[in-house]
């Protein structure tokens, strides 16, 4: 019995979506036809690919190494017949899967996302807005734009700008809790934290030098999302530190303050993740290059100024074109 491109693709579906139910959403197939196929590849090769579970499919070892050999392959694969596809002047066709953070993906990136799909009409977009870091390859994503920290990223990375940091209470707890002004003072205070970034509960500050200052902060309250953290901070229950675009409209209208610290945190960097392949699809480099020119255009809106830890406005990386 010989393997078949139709279970290749399937056994590559089913392990991104952790199951023979989302596969057969994703290729609009019944579930028989999903198992059937995993079943005739899995003889076909003479391999257990999958540990049978209840309620869900779990790769085997060898399931995983040979996921992680071909699902690059047929990602070219879609991707060299895509390119191929005759176009109406830049139009771009194919299917485009976006990874975006929640609160930054629906305050900013809505709108850019549909201005990109009205000019490439032929181009099917499907947007996860998720802030919890994702697998590009196991979630068959495109392309993911994310807010943080990037260095040992293994995929490229395209800088789409930088994003200030603000550590911010509203005026009652300045007025309760007194409104500190310097970072050694943040470890007497409740903090409410961002639970997917600061898991061990330490903040960290750049010196004079640029040298790392850490402090041990006391997490009242941990939150998986920037708006709820905000909200909190409003409400008076502690100190937050937030990106610049979620705290700065209310810093204008008093509901929060930015505390004047003599030292500030790193800036976050936005950026466009993508696969590291040698061929970049068109669709990839064609949204990548939209949101360049769109986040230049209007940047995430600046807090006013007021004191050393005030926002700046983002600052757009120049445009150019990633490696391929």
């Amino acid at each position: 019995m010989q393997w078949r491109y139709d279970d290749m693709e399937t056994f590559v579906q089913v392990v991104r979506c952790g199951g023979v139910t989302g596969a057969a959403k994703h290729l609009t197939l019944t579930k028989s036809v999903i198992s059937k196929r995993i079943r005739d590849f899995e003889l076909a090769l003479g391999l257990q690919l999958f540990q049978r579970l209840p309620g869900r499919l779990e790769p085997t070892e060898a399931g995983e190494a040979l996921y992680d050999r071909i699902a690059p392959l047929l990602g070219e694969l879609h991707e060299a017949v895509e390119d191929m596809l005759p176009t109406k002047g830049d139009t771009l066709r194919g299917r485009l899967r976006i990874s975006t953070p929640m609160s930054f993906g629906i305050l900013y990136l809505g709108p850019v996302i549909a201005d990109f799909g009205r000019q490439h009409p032929g181009l099917e977009i499907a947007v996860d807005y998720d802030d919890r870091p994702v697998s590009l390859a196991q979630g068959g994503y495109d392309v993911a734009v994310r807010i943080g920290h990037f260095e040992d990223s293994s995929l490229k990375t395209r800088t789409l700008g930088e994003c200030e940091r603000l550590i911010c209470c509203s005026p009652d707890y300045a007025q309760r809790r007194g409104l500190p002004t310097r970072v050694a003072d943040l470890a007497e205070h409740d903090a409410i934290d961002y639970a997917l970034v600061h898991a061990r509960r330490f903040w960290q500050f750049e010196g004079p030098q640029g040298e790392p200052v850490t402090v041990a902060m006391r997490s009242r309250i941990l939150a998986n999302n920037g708006e709820a953290i905000r909200d909190m901070a409003i409400a008076g229950l502690g100190i937050a530190s937030l990106p610049a675009f979620l705290v700065a409209e209310p810093i204008r209208k008093g509901l929060l303050v930015a505390l004047p610290l003599e030292l500030r945190q790193r800036p976050y960097t936005m950026a466009a993740l993508y696969p590291n392949t040698r061929h970049v699809p068109a669709k990839v480099r064609g949204f990548i290059d939209h949101l360049v020119r769109m986040l230049q255009l209007h940047a995430p809106e600046e807090a006013p100024a007021g004191g050393k830890n005030a926002a700046r406005k983002a600052k757009p990386a120049p445009v150019r074109r990633p490696n391929t």
